[in-house]
């Protein structure tokens, strides 16, 4: 009996000289017919769209892809282009109307139904990336189809629908992660001594970074802790080692029963709780927050409350680390279109936001400062190969968790698309300092 249940993973919300992801697929035809339509409506069956608009879409695409730094072949012709990772587009009707219909959000349907390919994927996603305005005008960027208004409708029901996301994404997440994740289960940038790394230098360099964190916010014997997102407790576990009083929390059921072995392992259960509650709930008052690539889960328009939130649990002389993905400021525009499709298959993405707008919410609704923010947005692009490294070596556990192609080649592009935006530019992380003046109330 075929299951109806739609396979969703945790966000985390990526190297031109990294490893190649070489995905075999069958002729278009025969891929569009093994593509599920209950669990991929939008990939199963081509959107409508005019052939005016279809026409228009292909005339454009070719024009501008002839003038980039790629090879790209239609339909097994001889490739067009200046030069570079060779893109084959297999269905030409279906890549043209795709994109027509829906823009970017159209060409990651497109890749999802086996309708074109690339070796070097991450590659040719870069330079697609670098040259986004040109290969998607104003008219195509708009096109991103009925699914953003309902999810704008979502994110504003509050806390409650906010939760729903989350628990929905991170549904048998853990046996994903532990497919492509390193042993610390951390799914956010690592901070690396240097370039390429290798996969076994993954553990160190997320501690790194979890030490980095921990050391921005003070923490150390006696600290009282909050932790804001949980992920799978590797944070937690290392601030309980260094004596602090740890109080963590996440909306995922599955996340605070793995995070609470895992810490009677380590032998913290006295040190660090793992709660099950929405951040907006939390009492008490901390020494020190942290939290790790969780505003770019929080809808834009519940973010002046997430600050306040902060400023509300923090006592006075406290710091505040929080480590986030960003988007330069004059971006924010076309990055709405350019995360379209990450929204639309990621249930918890939002836009991150920009550094600038992070201190614009600090000064406007708190009495936080931002005392420090740095950025190492090469460090999350190497992450993210690592990850598609392993993703991609185990394709076979992958389908055995039941997760289909389809599945496989969402996975693939998201982690492909995300590390192209950080080559690219387009996207960065950073870890900030916030504190409070000892003086207030």
């Amino acid at each position: 009996m075929r299951s109806r249940r739609r396979a969703e993973c945790p966000a985390s919300t990526a190297d031109p000289g990294g490893c190649e992801v070489s995905v075999s697929v069958s002729p278009a035809s025969s891929r569009a017919a093994s593509v599920d339509p209950w669990n991929w409506p939008d990939v199963a069956r081509l959107p409508h769209a005019s052939r005016l608009r279809t026409v228009a879409a292909e005339r454009l695409v070719r024009h501008t892809l002839g003038r980039l730094p790629l090879r790209v072949r239609f339909g097994g012709g001889e490739p067009i282009g200046l030069g570079g990772p060779l893109m084959e587009v297999h269905d030409l009707q279906a890549f043209f109307r795709r994109i027509g219909a829906a823009g970017p959000t159209g060409l990651g349907e497109s890749y999802m139904a086996g309708e074109w390919e690339a070796r070097d994927l991450v590659r040719v996603l870069t330079v697609l990336a670098e040259h986004e305005a040109t290969l998607f005008p104003a008219p195509l960027r708009r096109r991103r189809g009925t699914w953003t208004l309902r999810r704008q409708a979502g994110h504003r029901r509050g806390p409650e629908r906010s939760g729903d996301n989350v628990r929905r994404h991170c549904a048998r997440s853990s046996e994903l992660s532990a497919l492509f994740l390193d042993e610390t289960l951390s799914y956010s940038s690592a901070l690396f001594r240097g370039f390429p790394a290798e996969r076994n230098l993954l553990p160190a360099a997320q501690h790194r970074k979890i030490d980095r964190l921990l050391d921005l916010a003070q923490v150390g014997s006696g600290t009282q802790l909050l932790e804001i997102g949980t992920g799978w407790g590797e944070l937690a576990i290392r601030a309980g080692q260094r004596g602090a009083r740890v109080l963590t929390v996440t909306l995922s059921r599955e996340q605070q029963a793995l995070a609470q072995r895992r810490v009677r392992e380590a032998g913290l259960e006295g040190r660090v709780t793992v709660l099950l509650r929405e951040y907006g709930k939390v009492l008490g008052r901390y020494d020190a927050i942290v939290s790790v690539e969780t505003i770019e889960t929080v809808a834009e328009e519940r973010r002046p409350e997430y600050f306040m939130m902060l400023d509300r649990l923090l006592v006075p002389g406290g710091r505040i680390a929080l480590q986030t993905i960003t988007v330069p400021h004059e971006r924010l525009p076309e990055a709405r279109t350019a995360f379209a499709w990450i929204q639309k298959y990621i249930p918890s993405a939002a836009l991150p936001p920009s550094a600038e707008a992070i201190e614009q919410l600090v000064h406007g609704c708190t009495g936080l400062r931002v005392a420090a923010c740095d950025g190492f947005g090469p460090h999350y692009a190497e992450t993210l190969r690592l990850w598609r490294q392993r993703f991609t070596q185990r394709a076979a556990e992958v389908a055995a968790l039941g997760l289909d192609e389809t599945f496989h080649r969402m996975w693939t592009f998201y982690l492909a698309r995300t590390e192209a935006g950080f080559r690219a530019g387009h996207l960065d992380v950073g870890q900030l300092l916030l504190t409070k003046d000892e003086m207030a109330a």
